[in-house]
């Protein structure tokens, strides 16, 4: 049996947005399971010695990023619209994805929120934007975010972006098979492939 991928995602990530967009399809059409790890990316800049986004550090990387954005989103049928605020926070939305990372619903919620930053503009740092965006997939966002910010909940993402540290993860998208580590939106193919191998 193939080894699962977890997928590990931060909702302020660019990158992610594309493979976030495709990775439960590509799993399904793999026969690989799919585990979904979101995380935040702040703690592990920090260790690194920065403040924000390295496309924020480096300001010809990143007008090239967002040339490549439009360019990767065009390729793949994306909407997108570059965000009138990045990086944008994402606390809520990374501790219900984590709060709920088994849950039938997290892939449409995942989706969902990238979908709302960078092709909507929506303000993903609002509470008031998440919890609609949870009515929109048909779940309660009330029972989803209590869950979410219950201390076992906050707890969840905290543990997540520790294990993302101690294993070795440094950006996102990274795709995490046996140990493995798959660096960026275009290494999804490696990763499905090193499953599928394993």
């Amino acid at each position: 049996m193939a080894k699962p991928v977890e997928f590990w995602f931060e909702f302020a990530s660019t990158y992610s947005y594309l493979a976030a967009a495709r990775v439960e399809a590509a799993c399904a059409d793999a026969g690989v399971p799919l585990v979904w790890r979101p995380f935040l990316l702040g703690p592990v800049f920090a260790a690194q010695g920065m403040t924000t986004s390295p496309f924020n550090m480096f300001p010809v990387k990143g007008a090239y990023m967002w040339t490549d954005m439009a360019r990767c989103c065009a390729d793949l049928g994306l909407p997108f619209r570059k965000p009138g605020s990045f990086p944008r926070g994402s606390l809520l939305a990374a501790r219900v994805a984590a709060a709920h990372a088994e849950a039938p619903w997290v892939g449409a919620f995942v989706r969902a929120v990238y979908h709302a930053n960078f092709a909507e503009d929506r303000d993903i740092a609002d509470d008031a934007v998440i919890a609609a965006i949870i009515d929109e997939i048909g779940v309660d966002p009330d029972a989803a975010v209590a869950a979410a910010t219950a201390p076992a909940g906050k707890a969840a993402l905290r543990a997540a972006t520790e294990d993302a540290m101690a294993r070795g993860i440094f950006g996102a998208p990274s795709f995490l098979v046996d140990g493995a580590l798959f660096w960026g939106n275009d290494r999804m193919q490696q990763a499905l492939a090193h499953a599928r191998a394993a």
